[in-house]
């Protein structure tokens, strides 16, 4: 249990009238890609129409094992690098690849493949468990509030900062010459609590200067348990 109850008061206090985001009901994509990658932008241009729906939490990843064929990617981290290979040992891959896109972290797909990605996407709302999440943001600390869920459910609680939009002109590599735009770009993601199913309160700094927040708790087999984006240009 997260036993912080008790402070959740005083915290309300301290963030006044800072922006209060409930948890929604979003599927969660996530787009494995890279600036070095000639497959990738097509797959960077379907992220981008799938962030525009209001169920969907779309995030895009770029990984680092491009950067050295000949373009470093301004956005990679190896960080991004770390959670595809971790994905690729709970989904039971052999090998990591872009341009990947997983869903609720229990599914996966060509990134750049549409019928794939939105069947996948169909099976995730149909399946979706959520745990109760609300982010509150203020002087550039984030709050976290879980309610108990139903069942005997736990995961990691993580904390992702994003950009809305990004832009790059690509002067080597398999994308020289290209334009290359990027929607929700990950600047930053780290585990901060753990969650039992029994709910309770976190305070946590955000690290990272970025656009939006979103808070995931997720199991260990890789499933996404509860969502909560807000945005961040009040911080």
């Amino acid at each position: 249990m997260i036993r912080a109850w008790a402070i959740l008061t005083l915290l309300g206090l301290a963030f006044g009238n800072a922006p209060l985001v409930a948890g929604e009901s979003r599927v969660v994509v996530e787009l494995f890609t890279s600036e070095g990658c000639s497959s990738c932008p097509p797959a960077d241009a379907l992220l981008a129409e799938l962030a525009s729906r209001p169920e969907v939490l779309a995030l895009s990843f770029h990984v680092d094992y491009w950067d050295r064929f000949g373009w470093k990617d301004p956005f990679s981290s190896p960080e991004a690098t770390e959670r595809q290979q971790r994905y690729a040992s709970v989904l039971g891959l052999a090998t990591v690849y872009t341009p990947q896109i997983v869903i609720d972290g229990k599914s996966q797909a060509v990134g750049s493949d549409r019928a794939e990605v939105e069947h996948a996407l169909g099976s995730a709302r149909r399946e979706h468990t959520e745990v109760p999440v609300v982010l509150d943001l203020g002087r550039g600390v984030a709050r976290i509030q879980l309610g108990p869920a139903q069942g005997s459910i736990s995961g990691a609680i993580l904390l992702i900062g994003f950009d809305r939009r990004h832009a790059s002109t690509v002067s080597r590599g398999e994308n020289t010459g290209r334009n290359l735009v990027h929607t929700n770009v990950v600047r930053g993601i780290g585990e901060v609590g753990k969650f039992d199913g029994w709910g309770g309160a976190i305070e946590v700094p955000i690290a990272w200067q970025c656009d939006r927040v979103a808070v995931l708790v997720q199991a260990s087999d890789g499933s996404i348990l509860g969502v909560a984006v807000g945005d961040s240009n009040s911080l």
